[in-house]
């Protein structure tokens, strides 16, 4: 399986779902499933009662993995959702370049 274009960090938008045109921070990749964690994208609440670990119990709110494909990579430069290739920059690594205006990021 190949790597991904979009890396932990980096500001996405939502292309598909109920959170559709919503943009957020990258906080965790799962390369083996393809699902990408964003801050405030696709929340779930779940009802948890009191336990030695959370002693308050009540209601917690947290992130659910959203599928790479419904991402899209909002390059810096231009502030908008752009397509991006990779240009190599010596031997081992990459930088992401926007199709869009072809700035290096």
């Amino acid at each position: 399986m190949s790597g991904l274009h979009i890396r932990k960090g980096d500001t996405v938008q939502v292309l598909s779902g109920k959170d559709r045109g919503k943009r957020g921070k990258v906080l965790k990749v799962d390369l083996e499933n393809r699902r990408i964690v964003v801050e405030g994208i696709n929340r779930a609440k779940k009802h948890m009662r009191p336990s030695q670990s959370n002693p308050q119990g009540g209601v917690i709110d947290w992130e659910l993995p959203v599928d790479v494909s419904n991402l899209m990579l909002v390059c810096p430069g231009c502030e908008t959702p752009a397509r991006v290739t990779r240009k190599r920059t010596d031997e081992k690594s990459f930088v992401k370049v926007c199709k869009r205006c072809n700035r290096e990021f």
